[in-house]
């Protein structure tokens, strides 16, 4: 064996006159072997240049250290966000996090869910594409893994944490009522659930207040929402076709892509004199601060739903028992900015 170098846990094995067994009990627990037997163990590691295949070791276990976070996009803010915060949680409790992303396509979605089946998962946390996604596929899953919706609801059953659209849409309506004109509503693409129930809570907000609703239609369902906002953006400014000077977007995405048309079209967006009007999101995405003007929005609590979502998996997985679990909604928290 060249500059004391062992490949793998045979040759450990050979070097040390360890039994495999014993050497592979010794890395998933060191107190589960003799102290005499650990000693030797620690004593080859020294002498010779080995780091035994961990991941390799956890697949051998009937019930694996891996969790799966499955998200629509990886380099969408907002979810990267909630998967760092998920990642951090599952690495202090000492699980793995395997992180894949759907990329928005339905198919991709259903190959990441094969892809973490096959890894013999303790559990999984996964933020559907919604509209897209194969349901059956998704409850054949999570009644085989221990498994945590959030961010959009399925509403097939499993265990959910995300936001109370209905507060935090009546929140933002509220506040755009008491401060200037009534809002329009800007809708999201038709993607997931999140679609729909933002735009039944505007029009139930609206009608609380006595006032009429004016939803403003979203017919691509592609989930480049800035792009979308600024070409949609775009050509209702050039027509003069929205119904109010205040434009409350569905989601920040879709307020970012229209206040970029805003700023083509030189129309001066906020509250201030000269403003042509306002505009609002939802989600406090975390580009909308920087925004010109700031957006005002919002803020879905990430922290918690990272923190409730891993909590809920948790349980499930100490607990090996029912995975139904009363859906976690999150109250949102209303950001003033400049832009309304």
């Amino acid at each position: 064996m060249e500059d004391n170098k062992i490949r793998n846990m045979e040759e450990f094995s050979t070097v040390s006159g360890i039994s495999r067994p014993t050497v592979s009990k010794y890395f998933n627990d060191p107190s589960s072997v003799r102290q005499t037997t650990r000693d030797r163990i620690e004593q080859v590691l020294q002498q010779y240049d080995f780091r035994p295949n961990l991941f390799a070791i956890n697949q051998n276990r009937k019930s694996t250290k891996n969790i799966g976070i499955v998200v629509p996009h990886i380099v969408d803010p907002f979810f990267a966000e909630i998967v760092r915060l998920i990642e951090q949680r599952c690495i202090e409790a000492g699980y793995w996090a395997i992180v894949l992303s759907s990329h928005g396509e339905a198919e991709l979605e259903g190959n990441a869910l094969d892809l973490l089946w096959s890894l013999k998962l303790a559990g999984a946390i996964i933020a559907p594409l919604g509209k897209k996604s194969d349901r059956a596929r998704i409850m054949q899953f999570s009644s085989e893994v221990p498994t945590v919706i959030f961010d959009s609801p399925l509403d097939s059953g499993e265990a959910f944490v995300g936001n109370d659209n209905l507060h935090s849409i009546g929140l933002i309506v509220d506040y755009l009522c008491r401060t200037g004109e009534p809002p329009c509503f800007l809708e999201m693409p038709a993607v997931n659930e999140n679609a729909s129930e933002r735009r039944i809570a505007y029009v139930g907000a609206m009608e609380r207040q006595g006032l009429t609703p004016q939803v403003v239609p979203m017919m691509n369902n592609s989930w480049g929402f800035e792009q979308l906002g600024y070409e949609e953006g775009l050509r209702l400014l050039s027509r003069h076709s929205f119904p109010t000077s205040t434009v409350l977007c569905a989601n920040d995405r879709i307020a970012i892509g229209l206040l970029a048309a805003a700023y083509e079209r030189g129309l001066r967006i906020g509250r201030g004199p000269g403003s042509a009007m306002r505009i609002a999101g939802h989600d406090d995405h975390p580009l909308s601060r920087f925004t010109c003007p700031p957006l005002t929005t919002v803020a879905q609590d990430h922290v918690a739903i990272a923190e409730k979502s891993v909590n809920a998996l948790f349980d499930m997985i100490e607990e090996s028992g029912s995975r139904e679990r009363p859906p976690v909604r999150l109250e949102g928290k209303l950001i003033m900015r400049l832009s309304a």
